[in-house]
């Protein structure tokens, strides 16, 4: 009787994460779903929106899907936000 092989353990896993219909469908169009605030619950102020909106280019051109703080900040600056220094007393 020949003997009954199982793929190993981490080729199931992937082939079983990747089965998913979420996951068929972003390696089928390369992408992640878009940001879309009138789903929300909460209406957004335009400044929001806007900073939403560039974070959201930003994790697509740099691949990255969880930014690190200083990637915010980056972000940030770019919209032209800057740090007001309080007057002296």
């Amino acid at each position: 009787m020949p003997a009954i092989t199982k793929a190993p353990r981490t080729a199931r896993r992937s082939t079983a994460a990747s089965s998913t219909p979420a996951s068929r469908a972003a390696v089928r169009h390369g992408r992640r779903r878009m940001i879309d605030p009138t789903t929300c619950e909460r209406d957004y102020r335009p400044e929001e929106v806007e900073f939403m909106q560039a974070l959201d280019l930003y994790k697509r051109a740099s691949g990255r899907m969880f930014p690190t703080c200083s990637e915010v900040l980056e972000v940030l600056k770019s919209l032209g936000y800057r740090r007001e220094i309080a007057a002296a007393r």
